[in-house]
């Protein structure tokens, strides 16, 4: 990666993902002035940034397009999404506790990233609280995209794998579950062969475990179904 200098093009850019959307004009006018960052331009296959590592910086792809892959429980990659300019990414790690990046970004060709230190971040709260509600939207929104796959890939077998993405699925301590994919699009979610999961689906059900019909799942045994994912 070559470091570079910010142009206007690139601040419009900033400004058009959801993290600074609505940013009042003085604070906008002041931003680059407040923000402690470096610019970069990247190749294709440059990594930049790797999983298991620390996430020490708000990253902000400002031009391109990035390949996110992660190594599962079993010790496969997975594809798990891509990601196009502008757009924040790893958002939710920043502040987290442990803060380890989940997965390895790698650019699919010629883009440009932002990087700003966190604590010059956080101190843009409180000049701006709209800030902080696009900061806890967007932690949300990618939450829900993206941790939901990268905690049920984090084991190694299928009843596990499958019960992890339910309790996530599951709104509060409800017992039924709203699934968001068919048995072939979950398989090929899961990481898993869709004969394999039937298989594990209606072995969950002889056991009275679950109930499924259609994209409506049953929770009959809930602390059983949590013992399978301690």
């Amino acid at each position: 990666m070559e470091q570079i200098s910010l142009t206007e093009q690139h601040i419009s850019q900033l400004f058009r993902i959801p993290l600074f959307n609505d940013l009042p004009l003085n604070l906008k006018n002041s931003f680059v002035e407040k923000l402690d960052y470096t610019v970069y331009a990247i190749r294709k296959n440059d990594t930049v940034a790797r999983q298991h590592t620390l996430c020490r910086q708000l990253m902000i792809l400002l031009a391109g397009k990035l390949r996110v892959d992660a190594v599962d429980a079993s010790g496969n990659e997975v594809l798990i999404e891509y990601i196009v300019a502008p757009r924040a990414f790893a958002t939710p790690y920043l502040f987290n506790a442990g803060n380890m990046l989940p997965a390895t970004f790698k650019s699919e060709g010629d883009g440009v990233l932002l990087m700003a230190t966190k604590d010059s971040f956080f101190t843009l709260f409180t000049d701006a609280p709209h800030l902080l509600k696009n900061f806890l939207c967007v932690v949300g929104n990618c939450n829900k995209c993206s941790d939901v796959r990268l905690r049920a890939l984090s084991y190694k077998n299928i009843r596990s794998r499958f019960i992890s993405y339910l309790m996530q699925q599951r709104n509060g301590e409800e017992a039924t579950v709203a699934i968001e994919h068919n048995q072939v699009e979950l398989a090929d979610y899961l990481c898993v062969s869709r004969p394999a999961l039937t298989k594990e689906i209606n072995k969950m059900e002889r056991e009275n475990l679950i109930h499924i019909k259609g994209k409506m799942v049953g929770l009959l045994n809930i602390p059983e179904l949590k013992r399978a994912i301690l």
